[in-house]
């Protein structure tokens, strides 16, 4: 099995719309761990890890977000691989 780890920087209405929430439900449901976050410019931030099938699966989700979001913008980038343990709303 493959495994890659990536961040993702979404922006758009993403804060105040239990987007960090969400992500986290998703990501125990997709088998990936690691973080988001909240950026002070308004943007979320994570950082996940997983099985390739399973990171790709919830990177299409992160580019719609639940359902009262708007993600504008979704960049990701692909760095080694990390060990975290579970999925944490930092």
């Amino acid at each position: 099995m493959m495994r890659k780890t990536v961040s993702i920087n979404i922006s758009g209405r993403v804060q105040g719309v239990g987007f960090r929430y969400y992500t986290k439900k998703k990501a125990q449901e997709c088998n990936v761990n690691g973080f988001v976050q909240n950026k002070p410019d308004g943007s979320v931030y994570i950082e996940a890890s997983g099985e390739t099938i399973d990171i790709d699966t919830f990177i299409d989700w992160c580019k719609k977000g639940p359902t009262w979001a708007r993600v504008e913008n979704c960049r990701i980038s692909e760095f080694p691989d990390q060990e975290w343990k579970g999925f944490e709303i930092r």
